[in-house]
């Protein structure tokens, strides 16, 4: 019986020790409740001790966290439609504050810090023009807006440290992107008939250039044939008068055949001419 006895002491001990005892994580804060009531905070990372049974231990992650949110959509200054995708970093600064606020559930901290990111945007959306933000530095548009932001997210323990603009868009239901397709499409049109003006009156420079340097070209090609063909002419010329040097009556006797030969060519050429005509000379049989 005495051993059944300690034994179970030990069991209790063991389990009162286990129970007495929690690790806090790198990164993380503790708070330790007595009885539903919070009696320490801040606790730091390592090994501590509780009081078993009536205590017990909250753990928090403290590190930067990304906090979400859905699209909301803004009107601009000259009361544009826009639809802004948008989504925080910040972390649990006062743990005692969150605990108290939230009883430590973080939907319900994004759900209270939603309301209060998206009105501070929508005061700095609505005094800028579409263009400021659209093609604006949005580190400008955010800036402005984190003091007013973290004021309220100090009620609930947490630190905003930055808010970033994933990205804007006009919203499909919208007349606003309509009208940027067609401010998009004469722009581009614009675009393209100065491209084909400039393409003309380069092709048109081109077609002259063409044209002047194919008229030069058959100008020197026509020069150039007319002084080869007085050469050949007189070369030929030339020729023939040193061969009617060398025999004169077979130079006229070739000439007169070259003559016939082009008169009656096509067999129906009909010619009156005197019977003694030098012309028929070469065609009179001599008996």
């Amino acid at each position: 019986m005495k051993l059944n006895a300690v034994i179970l002491t030990i069991v209790l001990a063991l389990l009162g020790l286990m129970s007495s005892v929690y690790v806090v994580a790198e990164g993380h804060t503790a708070i330790v409740l007595n009885l539903g009531r919070v009696t320490r905070t801040d606790i730091e990372p390592g090994l501590h001790f509780k009081w078993p049974l009536v205590e017990t231990v909250r753990v928090f992650d403290r590190r930067l966290q990304v906090i979400p949110a859905d699209p909301e959509r803004y009107l601009t200054s000259e009361r544009k439609d826009v639809s802004v995708d948008f989504f925080a970093v910040g972390m649990i600064q006062d743990v005692r504050a969150f605990y108290r606020a939230t009883g430590g559930d973080e939907e319900m901290a994004v759900k209270t810090l939603s309301p209060i990111i998206t009105d501070s945007l929508r005061n700095e959306i609505n005094s800028r023009t579409l263009s400021q933000v659209v093609s604006g530095n949005r580190s400008q548009v955010i800036g402005p807006q984190l003091d007013t932001i973290n004021k309220g997210a100090a009620n609930i323990g947490m630190r905003i440290v930055d808010l970033r603009i994933k990205q804007v868009d006009l919203p499909t239901d919208s007349d606003v992107i309509k009208q940027v397709y067609r401010r998009m499409s004469a722009q581009r049109q614009q675009v393209a008939s100065r491209l084909r003006a400039e393409g003309e009156e380069q092709a048109q420079g081109i077609r002259a250039k063409a044209d002047r340097d194919s008229a030069v070209i058959m100008a020197e090609a026509e020069r150039d044939a007319q002084k080869l063909r007085g050469e050949g002419d007189a070369e030929a010329a030339r020729i023939y008068g040193v061969a009617a040097n060398k025999d004169a009556a077979f130079y006229a006797f070739q000439r007169s055949l070259d003559a016939y030969r082009e008169t009656f060519k096509d067999g129906n050429a009909v010619i009156v001419l005197d019977r003694n005509d030098p012309f028929l000379q070469y065609l009179r049989s001599d008996k």
